[in-house]
């Protein structure tokens, strides 16, 4: 070619799991062949993080003001007009976009600028199980029409891919699937551990059940705190109601209990109202970092109870440290955990059995490590930027 394919990466906020694969991705291409330009929404608190990042890596970054995740037809109009706008005046090659939203606008922006070539990644959807059979159908309309303007969808794990084949939301011929991206990190070193904990201001002796997720209504963190209280009962470090008993902070023969949950977002108030308002284990919540790799190893377990997922980031993140998961049994996320063999999966909303899958794994620490070796062999090199870079090539130009 004679000049890098330009490629206009559109995401509705850079932030959380799909942020941060859309910037990795960004960053893997070969600068050769491709020129990424970033476009996100406005990005309020925790997405400036990963703006700045973008930015110090040298990629121009545009921000719209108009796009966000909620539905307003009047911002939405107005999100709609500048996109295409810019299309009309950037010579894309390629436009790829990320999430519900951006996906929405980004690619109807794109047809009307006539860009050569679309493409979406599904990091999961936007209808789930959780919503009125009206609003799902709803949403499944809309994406089966957005599939018409796709050339390419790229599906973040394979139960990902196999919902939007069984769902007909693009022709099965034009859907690939792709991983997240976690850094190639050697295994953690002995002290890690203990290092990790003094990061986060917990005891070097407790008993650490941790997360990382945005505290928003699909990740559940008032199930991780409900599991965390349960879990508490199983271990007699918290009373019954109406009896007495041991208290949460344990004692001589088990050690304290605490819960860890790392990230931010918009129900971040009422996840520490809840985390304070009951006696139990104590439950930390430890805002946004840009440390995960070095923060999860104070973990002894770690837990995500979401409601519906693509293939979370740090699910794998965790993997590769070589912590035991129990994660829920939703979309890609059986990619990577694998019942028994690689971690535990439970149902969604259960954080009773939530509870009882992390105990299994605190009773049974010969399996659990067994399994979080497993997990971490089994990942190998299908998370690498590499493997991405090649991905997103191939979608860019339309190799096989």
């Amino acid at each position: 070619m004679s000049h890098p394919l330009r490629v206009a990466t559109v995401i509705t906020r850079l932030d959380g799991g799909a942020g941060v694969l859309a910037l990795r991705g960004a960053l893997a291409l070969d600068p050769r062949e491709f020129a990424p330009v970033l476009i996100t929404g406005d990005v309020p608190g925790t997405g400036d993080r990963l703006v700045d990042q973008a930015k110090v890596e040298g990629l121009e970054v545009i921000v719209e003001p108009a796009l966000r995740a909620p539905i307003d037809p009047r911002r939405d109009a107005v999100a709609l007009r500048s996109l295409s706008a810019l299309m009309r005046e950037r010579p894309f090659d390629v436009v790829h976009t990320h999430t519900a939203k951006a996906g929405a606008l980004g690619r109807i922006s794109a047809r009307r600028a006539a860009v050569p070539r679309v493409v979406h990644t599904y990091h999961g959807f936007p209808f789930h199980e959780f919503q009125s059979p009206l609003r799902r159908a709803g949403y499944v309309a809309v994406e089966r029409r957005l599939g018409r303007l796709t050339d390419v969808a790229l599906c973040v794990g394979t139960g990902v891919a196999v919902e939007a084949i069984r769902r007909g939301l693009v022709p099965p011929e034009r859907i690939r699937t792709i991983g997240v991206v976690v850094p190639d990190e050697p295994p953690p070193a002995a002290d890690a551990r203990d290092r990790a904990r003094r990061m986060l201001g917990i005891p070097l002796d407790a008993t650490v059940v941790g997360a990382v997720g945005r505290l928003t209504y699909q990740k559940a963190p008032e199930d991780f705190i409900a599991a965390i209280r349960q879990l508490g009962r199983l271990r007699g470090l918290s009373p019954l109601p109406g009896s007495g008993g041991p208290a949460a902070a344990g004692g001589p023969d088990r050690p304290e209990l605490i819960g860890v949950w790392v990230g931010d977002g918009e129900l971040a108030g009422r996840v520490a109202r809840l985390a304070g308002s009951a006696p139990g284990p104590r439950v930390v919540l430890g805002g946004d970092r840009t440390d995960i790799p070095e923060i999860l190893p104070a973990f002894d377990v770690f837990a995500l109870p979401s409601r519906y997922e693509g293939l979370p980031t740090a699910v794998v993140e965790a993997m590769a440290c070589g912590i035991p998961v129990v994660a829920t049994a939703v979309n890609a996320v059986g990619d990577v955990v694998v019942p028994g063999e690689t971690g535990l999966l439970v149902p969604p909303q259960r954080p009773d059995l939530l509870a009882k899958a992390i105990n299994c794994l605190l009773d049974s620490p010969d399996a659990a490590k067994r399994m979080a070796a497993a997990a971490r062999e089994r990942l190998g090199t299908r998370f690498s930027a590499a493997t991405l870079s090649t991905a997103l090539a191939a979608a860019y130009t339309g190799e096989p």
